[in-house]
């Protein structure tokens, strides 16, 4: 019994200083943000809400995060939307080559970034697309489609398709087998890729820098040429709130809908 407690206590012990370790350099960014002072510091004394008021003023940063936000919900959405029917082909059937397919639609989870942003580069000039919000679309939408691929296979790969074959054998079309019964059953793994490809679109710089131009500068990008050019806290208010808005986000969909439903498919 004693050993017991003491494993109990050191596994409570260890499990707290990994959050603090994980959790310690997000305090220090949110503390930052809050400084008076014009350079990275923590504040003491005097707390200050310039940074996020110079961010409100900034016409660039604001315009950097309205493109990040319209490119990651289109391209999270095309991307879920491919994901779907992929997936089903490859969890409902067998033929030869469905391994190969599947590589190859999880391989850009393989390429380096910096590899695919250059072969981008190169395609969208040959196309004459080069710096347009089309072609930021289409990058993304490669680089997060597997996101979203490997969860829709989850989902399904965990569902029997008996309740489909039942719908059929009462009537039911393809198209209304999918939209009243599959699409509810694996609705959790939906939402959960669409999230997934979302966030990482969102967060995507590598590659996106090969394919922005200065009409279509991305939030990252545009934080990561901040800080080449001169490091203040406004770096440190922007993630601030990015950090706050998603924590935000995350609880509003665990009061409606849970996370567990929308991210592991808990009912």
């Amino acid at each position: 019994m004693n050993q017991t407690n003491r494993n109990g206590a050191f596994a409570v012990i260890f499990h707290l200083l990994f959050l603090t370790f994980i959790l310690a350099p997000l305090a220090v960014v949110c503390l930052v943000a809050f400084t008076p002072d014009n350079f990275l510091s923590i504040p003491t004394g005097k707390w200050s809400l310039r940074w996020f008021a110079s961010l409100w003023q900034d016409e660039d940063f604001k315009s950097a995060l309205r493109t990040s936000l319209w490119l990651g919900v289109l391209s999270a959405t095309l991307s879920t939307a491919l994901s779907v029917p992929s997936a089903m082909g490859l969890v409902r059937y067998r033929f030869p080559g469905r391994d190969a397919i599947n590589a190859f639609l999880l391989s850009p989870l393989m390429i380096p970034p910096v590899v695919l942003g250059i072969a981008f580069l190169r395609l969208f000039t040959l196309m004459d697309m080069g710096g347009s919000f089309t072609s930021l679309v289409a990058c993304h939408t490669l680089l997060i489609f597997p996101y979203a691929l490997r969860l829709v296979m989850a989902a399904l790969t965990g569902q029997a398709d008996d309740a489909e074959r039942a719908a059929r054998s009462l009537g039911a079309g393809r198209w209304t087998t999918f939209r009243r019964v599959t699409l509810p059953m694996i609705l959790p793994g939906v939402a959960g890729g669409w999230v997934l490809a979302f966030i990482n679109s969102f967060d995507e710089l590598t590659a996106t820098v090969f394919v922005t131009s200065p009409t279509t500068i991305t939030l990252p990008v545009r934080i990561y040429m901040n800080m080449s050019e001169t490091v203040d806290p406004s770096v440190a208010a922007i993630s601030t709130l990015i950090i706050g808005l998603t924590l935000a986000v995350m609880l509003l969909l665990d009061r409606i809908y849970g996370l567990n439903k929308v991210l592991v498919g808990n009912h």
